[in-house]
C-alpha cells in the first residue's frame, strides 16, 4: 500500500477534525482513526481499524450533512486502499 495514500487520507481526516461544526464525539473517533493510520501496524490492520472507528460514528444523527459526505469519501478511499 502506498504510504502517501494513507497520508492523504489522514490529511482528509484532519480537515474534519478541525471543523468545529462537527460534534466532539465524532471528531474524537476521526482523530483516533487518523492516529491508527499514522501508527506502526501493518497497513491492512491500520486501514481496517480506521474503517471500524469511522463506521462507528458515520450514522450519527448529529453529524452535519457536509461532514457525512466527506466521511463517505474517506471511507471509499480506505476501502479502495484495502482492496489493493
Amino acid at each position: 500500500m502506498a504510504l502517501a495514500k494513507l497520508g492523504q487520507i489522514a490529511d482528509m481526516l484532519e480537515e474534519l477534525i478541525s471543523d468545529n461544526s462537527i460534534p466532539k464525539n465524532i471528531r474524537k473517533a476521526l482523530s483516533d482513526a487518523k492516529d491508527r493510520l499514522r501508527g506502526s501496524d501493518d497497513d491492512s490492520v491500520k486501514v481496517s481499524a480506521a474503517i471500524y472507528l469511522i463506521e462507528s460514528v458515520s450514522d450519527d444523527i448529529n453529524m452535519p450533512s457536509h461532514a457525512r459526505t466527506q466521511i463517505w469519501a474517506i471511507m471509499g478511499e480506505l476501502e479502495a486502499t484495502k482492496q489493493r
